[in-house]
Order: C-alpha cells, then sequence, then structure tokens
C-alpha cells in the first residue's frame, strides 16, 4: 500500500524528528526541568500541526499542560481518540547510562540487531506516541485518513496525571469518540505480538521516620537511642511475610481471585523462565507463593520500595546516627481495589507498627486505578487485524504489571475502553538507565496503527 512505500521514503526523517524530542528533558518530576517540560509540549504541537491537525492548542491545567489537536474529515466516520505522555521519568542515576540519557543514540542489541534508540522516554513514552503522531501524518500525506483523529498528549503522567480528571470532566464533548488508543505498554516480542488487556493500578507514598532532634555521635549515642535507619529497615521488612505476602490488614479484601481456566490460559503466553531470569543476571526469581511469574507481574498486588536513604553517603566514612531516615514504597494495585483505599490502610499499618523510639510521617504521593479491557470490541478485534496484517499473527492478549493512570478514567469519564496497542519490550529497561526502543518497532509501530484505522472503519460498519 502507499502508506507502507510512504513510511520506508520517510523512515530516515520519522527518527531524525523522534530523537529531536527526546533530546528535550521534559523530566514531569523535577522543577528544574519545568521550562524543558513546556518546551515538549510545544514540540508536540509543532508536530501534530505540520502533519495536519487542525484546532491544535496547547491546553493549560493547574500542572502541566495538555496537547490537543484534531483532524475530523467526516462526522459519520468512528473517531480515534489517541492518548499519549511527552514526560519522562528522571534519568537518575546517571553514572549508570552508557551514553548520556538525553543524547539519544542509536545501537544494535540483540534483540535489536536492526538498531535501538537509547534515551530517557524512548519506549515510556516519547517513541510510542509519536508513533501516533507519523502514522497521522502517513495517512493525510497518502489520502488515507481512514477515520476522524483527536490527538490529547499529556505531560503529567509520571508524576500521577493529577490535572487529567478535571480536564476529561471539562471537555468530553470535545474529547467524544468512538475509541482510545495508546501506545504506552509492551508486547511479549516482534515475533509473539500481543495486546495488553489489563493493567494494574497504583498507590505511591513516601515515609518518614525521625528520631533524635538532631545527627548523632554513633559513638556517644549508639545502643542508647534509636536509628531511624535500622528501624525504618525492620519496619518494611515486616511489610511482608515469609511467603512474599503483604502484611497489611485488608490489603487483600477486595483483590479479585481468577479461576484456575483464566489462569490457566494466562500461563499459555510464551514464556521461558531461564531466559527471563539469564536477561536479568539472576539466579532466582521471587515472589508471592503460590503464582507463577507472569501471575505475579499481571494479576496479583505487589508492594515495593523504590528508595531509601538517611545518614551519610558521600565518600569515606562518618559515624553518624541519623536523626531522620527516608523510604519511596510503591504498591501495585488489581481491580477491584482501590488506590485511595490502599493509601489508608497503609498508612494506618505503617503507623501502628512504629516504636516508641521514633515519630513516622507517611506522605501519600499519587495513584491510579486498575483496568481490565475486554476483548470483545471493535477496538479490540481491529488491533488483532491490524497486527495480522502487518507482523503475519494473531496478537495474544495479555495482563500487564504497569500502570497507566488514564486507562479506568476514559472507561469512567468517556465510557470508552482503550486499546492498548504497545510496541515496547519488556527488556526495554523503562524507568532504568539505558532505557532503550527498537528502530524496527518504532517503523512497524507505525505501519500497525495505520493498518488499525482501517480495520475500525471497517468493523465499525461506517
Amino acid at each position: 500500500m502507499a502508506s507502507k512505500d510512504y513510511i520506508l521514503q520517510n523512515q530516515e526523517k520519522f527518527l531524525s524528528e523522534l530523537l529531536d524530542l527526546l533530546r528535550i528533558p521534559s523530566v514531569s518530576a523535577d522543577p528544574k526541568f519545568k521550562e524543558d517540560v513546556f518546551k515538549a509540549a510545544q514540540f508536540v504541537k509543532e508536530s501534530l500541526i505540520k502533519a495536519g491537525a487542525d484546532q491544535v492548542e496547547i491546553c493549560e491545567t493547574p500542572g502541566y499542560p495538555v496537547v490537543y489537536g484534531e483532524k475530523i474529515i467526516d462526522p459519520a466516520l468512528p473517531t480515534v481518540l489517541v492518548y499519549g505522555h511527552y514526560d519522562v521519568q528522571p534519568a537518575d542515576p546517571y553514572e549508570l547510562w552508557d551514553s548520556a540519557p538525553f543524547e539519544p543514540v542509536i545501537k544494535p542489541t540483540e534483540l535489536h540487531p536492526e538498531g535501538a534508540i537509547f534515551a530517557r522516554g524512548s519506549a515510556d513514552d516519547k517513541g510510542q506516541f509519536y508513533m501516533h503522531v507519523k502514522a497521522f501524518e502517513t495517512m493525510m500525506a497518502e489520502n488515507e485518513l481512514a477515520c476522524n483523529v483527536k490527538f490529547m498528549i499529556e505531560g503529567e503522567e509520571e508524576v500521577g496525571s493529577d490535572n487529567l480528571e478535571n480536564f476529561i470532566k471539562e471537555n468530553k464533548e470535545k474529547l467524544k469518540a468512538d475509541v482510545v488508543l495508546i501506545s504506552d505498554t509492551s508486547m511479549i516480542s516482534l515475533d509473539t505480538p500481543s495486546v495488553t488487556v489489563g493493567l494494574r493500578g497504583l498507590a505511591y507514598m513516601q515515609v518518614e521516620v525521625t528520631g533524635p532532634n538532631r545527627d548523632l555521635h554513633s559513638g556517644t549515642y549508639g545502643g542508647a537511642v534509636a536509628n531511624p535507619i535500622n528501624i525504618l529497615c525492620k519496619m518494611i521488612a515486616q511489610l511482608q511475610d515469609e511467603d512474599k505476602k503483604i502484611t497489611i490488614p485488608g490489603f487483600y479484601d477486595k483483590v479479585e481471585e481468577l479461576s484456575a481456566d483464566y489462569r490457566k490460559k494466562l500461563n499459555e503466553a510464551p514464556f521461558d523462565l531461564n531466559d527471563y531470569k539469564k536477561k536479568l543476571d539472576i539466579k532466582e526469581v521471587e515472589g508471592e507463593a503460590g503464582y507463577t511469574t507472569i501471575e505475579r507481574t499481571g494479576i496479583r498486588p505487589t508492594l515495593d520500595v523504590n528508595g531509601i536513604w538517611g545518614g551519610y553517603t558521600g565518600e569515606g566514612a562518618k559515624t553518624v546516627l541519623p536523626s531522620k531516615a527516608y523510604a519511596k514504597i510503591s504498591m501495585r494495585l488489581v481491580p477491584n481495589q482501590n488506590h485511595h483505599e490502599i493509601a489508608e490502610l497503609f498508612q494506618k499499618h505503617f503507623e501502628s507498627i512504629a516504636p516508641d523510639s521514633v515519630k513516622v510521617k507517611v506522605i501519600p504521593h499519587h495513584g491510579g486505578k486498575p483496568a481490565v479491557v475486554p476483548t470483545s470490541s471493535v477496538g479490540y478485534k481491529a488491533a488483532v487485524e491490524a497486527i495480522q496484517e502487518v507482523f503475519g499473527q494473531k496478537a495474544i492478549p495479555t495482563r500487564e504489571g504497569g500502570s497507566v493512570p488514564i486507562t479506568s478514567l476514559f472507561q469512567e469519564e468517556l465510557g470508552l475502553d482503550p486499546i492498548l496497542l504497545g510496541f515496547g519490550l519488556d527488556t526495554d529497561a523503562i524507568h532504568s538507565p539505558n532505557e532503550h526502543y527498537g528502530v524496527k518497532n518504532y517503523l512497524l509501530g507505525i505501519e500497525t496503527i495505520v493498518a488499525f484505522y482501517r480495520a475500525f472503519r471497517k468493523l465499525s460498519g461506517k
């Protein structure tokens, strides 16, 4: 088809533009990158205009803006609402990157012999949402746009999308569509394509443990005054039992218990445990007893410490008994669990297990609801048909362990089930040093999105 030829002829341009976007350090979590986040929003706006979108605007919020654009070719045709985010995770620790995180380089890897783009945000989510912009450009250039399209690209996904709910509630008519298309997830592999049908929710907390009113000499006071770091470590250790089950009272009360048949089908997805361990350079996996690795990362809730600090961490030695210790803790949630309720349960329990020798402060950060997408929808069937056309294989439905807070919001506020058409791989090191995204994944993603529009229009009967 003409669209495939256009993608082939313009692949260098498509890559060059993405690299320019990746050079913008749009880290929403760190205020020092504030100007860069706004710069990324402007880049997205200009890209949509160049691709052929109308009504393109940067919509202000109390935080970072939402970039909106649309192309309505015929109100009688189905409308696709594209969601993505231009903000990225912090790149720290920089010293663990093989190349500068905001100076993208393309180099081959074992899984990407044709080359992978190494940069923060390459897979999450700049490389993936930008596929939609380039797919749109392709369809416009070749006069093959099969559906109306609306773009909503935000800048706060990595900090919880706090302002997106109000934006959606205030703009329901503007955002009215027949399906939401999101590329912010992964597939099993290029040889085994898949479509994500379930995402976990998230409750994110910061805890602070305070002992004495100042740092103390560890020789003079050690053994007589509580050490907040020691106490914090003990408290964290109490949050899970020997079977890696979370010990917070009430935590599992609303957890969805899936049937043996469903769990069996879930485990039919291709998965090599030995290869999994080899790629992570670990001798053994670990997790909740009674569940496989696929189940632990897809259908079970978790609790993990994402960071812990306190005391002296500089060069050499300093014999100090610290006044404070801190940790960041995230809990991945499954259907029926409410992140607000879980945050309250966590706070109550964490405070209850603190000894009288310290004071504890729990600060809830952001959260999001879990979501499950039905495989009976026209959108899902269109995604499967598009993958069949481009990859030559039928897509496998999978549940993914990550969280996209907006997913359940689309279901609740717009009455739409998002189609999670992601092209990343689990090995792309998102949120980690050396994040990367395959060049082939990027280009095949553009081609598949074009095919989705054709399939969605056909299956919609419009």
